[in-house]
């Protein structure tokens, strides 16, 4: 394992961050306090309590998981849709570096600002609201596998966009509302029986329900499932991404 070049990758990735703090770090946080803002007072006056937790504590998780996602995959497809736009990929295809070594420095980047981005909203959100966390080592093991989850799709994304357009194709027609119908500003139990149902058929429900557990041990679906969907879609996206290098699909001539 080159961990030079996987450090140079990390590196460079993380130095763009730092450069660019305003729209890296603050934006999607200042985004998300309004989110809460408007929820928290907008409906919080109308509904208190949510299967016995304060509403404005209730969304917490799901605006946490509502700028992972968005982050985690937006960082990482650009992150490698540049170097493929500006043609330096191939430099970084011809370098001693294997698939793996690319992939650990590009996702482990966006990841880490996916993470980081998620903690100072957490911190954020305490001046809000009375947070407490019921299982604090459940709920960062969940959060950093979906960061590193969503870090591979966004790759994958990356890779398959060929302009600047279908780079955020996905994020804004997909990801964003199947996070808003998946539960992140209320409980599925509160929708009528059919629609309750449809619910379940959306992905991202198990990953808000499992991460609102580690806070309140209250979730949508038994904790157990959302641990499966997680590491079903983590296998899903490394197995995308062996296929993407075996072939060269989109990155070869």
């Amino acid at each position: 394992m080159n961990w030079r070049s996987i450090s140079s990758i990390y590196r460079f990735e993380m130095a763009r961050t730092f450069r660019t703090l305003t729209q890296s770090i603050l934006s999607p946080v200042l985004s998300t306090v309004l989110y809460f803002v408007v929820f928290g007072s907008a409906i919080g006056g109308r509904i208190e309590t949510v299967e016995g937790i304060p509403y404005g504590a209730f969304i917490v998780p799901g605006l946490v998981m509502l700028t992972v996602l968005q982050q985690a995959v937006s960082n990482a497809s650009f992150g490698i849709y540049f170097p493929k736009f500006i043609g330096t990929i191939y430099e970084l295809l011809s370098a001693p570096l294997s698939f793996v070594e690319i992939v650990i420095g590009y996702v482990g980047a966006a990841a880490t600002k996916a993470l980081m981005i998620s903690l100072i909203i957490l911190a954020t959100s305490t001046l809000f609201v009375d947070l407490s966390i019921a299982h604090p080592f459940y709920m960062l093991g969940f959060l950093i596998l979906t960061c590193i989850s969503f870090a591979l799709l966004g790759f994958i994304i990356g890779i398959w966009a060929g302009n600047f357009e279908q780079l955020q194709l996905i994020p804004l027609l997909v990801i964003t509302p199947l996070v808003f119908l998946g539960g992140a500003f209320y409980s599925v139990d509160m929708l009528p029986p059919f629609w309750a149902a449809v619910s379940h058929f959306n992905p991202v429900l198990y990953l808000i329900s499992g991460f609102r557990w580690a806070f309140f041990e209250a979730s949508d679906v038994p904790v157990g499932a959302s641990l499966a969907a997680i590491m079903v879609f983590l296998t899903l996206c490394l197995g995308i991404i062996w296929a993407i290098f075996r072939t060269g699909w989109r990155i070869k001539p």
